[in-house]
């Protein structure tokens, strides 16, 4: 998760066990606005992963996507809008459900938006993508998928954009309501540790993209006076830096 920055510095930033392991979550985001609800990210969804799978992966927790929205007097027929950022499988799994061994959209009345050339590689991975990219997170949903280039306005203060690094066609999302901005990097940001831009990850297919876009948005972030969210981050769900880097509001994650 830290590519080539030694242990002896990204240990003093995040927690790790005696097998250089850090905990991550893989929690979807739900945003209610305009009268649609929309998620960001699938999450890992349940039964995705075989055991060999959830043990290589280190999968500790399945998805519970549904018992959340439930909790919320929700269910998963009452998403409208889906914002991936990309499709690798942590993020996409969800997309996909399982029922007498055949695979169905999870999010049935959704449309689902991908950046084009993400959607592209998906279908068509290559040698070191078709890993991450798996045809069973795609067929499902393919009708309900809404491509697009540099970026798109999903609704009023909603904006997907473009910006390589993690992969090819990763995206992030922005977000502007009653005078606050949300910033979701995604993975070129996963946790609240790999804020200096140079911190990228070896899972990135571009890392110099990585880097170049994030310095730019978290300066900027910054400079706004922006929220920045997490995906992964084990210890945060969003959080506010100072000039100097420093955190000056939070939301934690609750211990389950």
């Amino acid at each position: 998760m830290f590519g080539v920055v030694p242990k002896p510095l990204w240990s003093k930033r995040y927690p790790n066990n005696d097998l250089n392991q850090i905990p991550l979550r893989a929690d979807p985001i739900l945003v209610e606005a305009a009268g649609k609800r929309m998620l960001i990210e699938s999450g890992l969804g349940r039964d995705r992963l075989t055991e060999k799978q959830m043990r290589n992966f280190g999968v500790v927790q399945q998805s519970n996507v549904s018992e959340s929205l439930a909790a919320l007097g929700l269910t998963t027929d009452d998403i409208d809008i889906v914002l991936m950022t990309h499709m690798h499988y942590d993020h996409a799994n969800g997309l996909v459900s399982i029922s007498d061994g055949k695979l169905y959209s999870t999010f049935a009345n959704a449309a689902i938006y991908v950046q084009e050339i993400e959607w592209e590689e998906m279908r068509n991975p290559n040698i070191r993508s078709r890993n991450t990219y798996w045809e069973d997170n795609w067929r499902p949903i393919e009708s309900q998928v809404i491509t697009y280039g540099k970026e798109t306005d999903i609704i009023p203060g909603i904006r997907m954009t473009h910006t390589g690094g993690h992969s090819n066609g990763h995206a992030v999302i922005r977000m502007e309501s009653g005078g606050e901005l949300l910033l979701h990097l995604a993975d070129l940001l996963p946790t609240h540790a790999h804020q200096n831009p140079l911190w990228v990850m070896a899972y990135d297919d571009y890392p110099m993209d990585s880097i170049f876009a994030k310095e730019q948005l978290i300066k900027e972030g910054i400079a706004d006076n922006a929220w920045f969210s997490f995906y992964h981050d084990a210890v945060y769900r969003a959080l506010k830096w100072d000039e100097q880097g420093q955190i000056v509001e939070k939301i934690v994650v609750e211990e389950k």
